[in-house]
């Protein structure tokens, strides 16, 4: 699987779902410029300040922010999934402590191990999950995240607009 074919399912399976492709235009921080950020709004009005990824494309390291996965190794991207507490626990047990600046979490996964389904290294306190370079087998495991993913942005979305 590559960058082009995961952006192509998620659009043409999930509703509702708004692609930004960070860049100058878009209007993103120079650093997450080349990265790709799912979100749900089906009308494509949220402002950028309310708008959050279900999943996410990164394609380089965020300096000491984020680097554990190796991303600068040529080729290298990591799909990133924000999950329930719940289905993080199923996979890999509780959520680790928030780690310190500039440093991965500690759960003895090798964050720049290919086509694994992993913890992410830096937001798995908050339930998320990555893998770098799935497979076409690792993916059609990776599919009922995305759809949990997306159904949680989808009650988010719903919640608020009944806020509102």
């Amino acid at each position: 699987m590559n960058e082009a074919s995961i952006t192509r399912y998620i659009t043409d399976t999930l509703d509702g779902v708004d692609v930004v492709v960070a860049s100058r235009e878009a209007g993103s921080p120079e650093l997450a410029w080349g990265d790709t950020f799912f979100s749900y709004d089906p009308g494509r009005q949220l402002p950028p300040a309310r708008r959050f990824p279900f999943a996410t494309i990164v394609t380089k390291d965020y300096g000491e922010f984020d680097c554990a996965s190796q991303l600068d190794r040529p080729g290298v991207f990591r799909l990133n999934i924000g999950v329930s507490k719940e289905t993080y626990r199923s996979l890999f047990g509780p959520q680790p402590s928030p780690p310190p600046a500039g440093r991965a979490v500690e759960t003895g996964h090798d964050f720049a191990a290919l086509d694994r389904l992993l913890p992410h290294p830096v937001y798995a306190p908050q339930s998320w999950v990555c893998v770098l370079n799935p497979s076409e087998a690792t993916f059609e495991a990776v599919r009922p995240l995305l759809a949990e993913a997306h159904q949680l942005a989808v009650s988010r979305y719903a919640k608020r607009e009944t806020r509102e």
